[in-house]
């Protein structure tokens, strides 16, 4: 299985999410099962590291932060699931899934995982805020990771 996270710039909220969600795979022992990935709807940071933020905030949580932005390609297009960050990420993902010839409906919201979203399934952007927005991130990141845990799990 291929999961593939998508933020605006990849430097924040979908490197985290990847970082998570690969931590708790490994914890589950299903990391040789499922290949994880990250990248950007837009150009603006590949290649670059991850928001020193982000990275700070996922060190103290005992998590690694190794991380280099990557815009959207072909290859991040056909894993069999794209989590989108937000309802903008969502559309362009379907876009370019359909453009390509693949099925849209494997892009889904990555708030979707979490029960407790309800109808509020966007992922807040820290980017343009202090330190404690990306600790909040984390928050949300980890309660939806624990879905999509359980929905890996079932499909393996």
């Amino acid at each position: 299985m291929h999961v593939v996270f998508v933020c605006s710039g990849n430097i924040c909220r979908s490197p985290m999410a990847e970082t998570v969600f690969r931590a708790k795979l490994a914890d589950a022992g299903l990391a040789a099962q499922v290949r994880t990935g990250s990248a950007a709807i837009g150009p603006w940071h590949a290649g670059e590291p991850m928001d020193p933020r982000a990275a700070k905030t996922l060190i103290d949580h005992g998590y690694p932060a190794e991380h280099t932005a990557a815009q959207v390609d072909d290859a991040h297009l056909a894993a069999d699931l794209l989590l989108a960050m937000d309802s903008g990420h969502f559309r362009e993902l379907r876009r370019q899934v359909h453009n390509c010839g693949g099925d849209p409906g494997k892009v889904r919201m990555f708030r979707s995982f979490d029960p407790a979203a309800g109808e509020d399934d966007e992922v807040p952007d820290p980017y343009y805020g202090g330190p404690e927005g990306f600790d909040q991130l984390l928050a949300v990141i980890e309660t939806a990771t624990a879905g999509l845990l359980r929905w890996t799990r079932e499909r393996l």
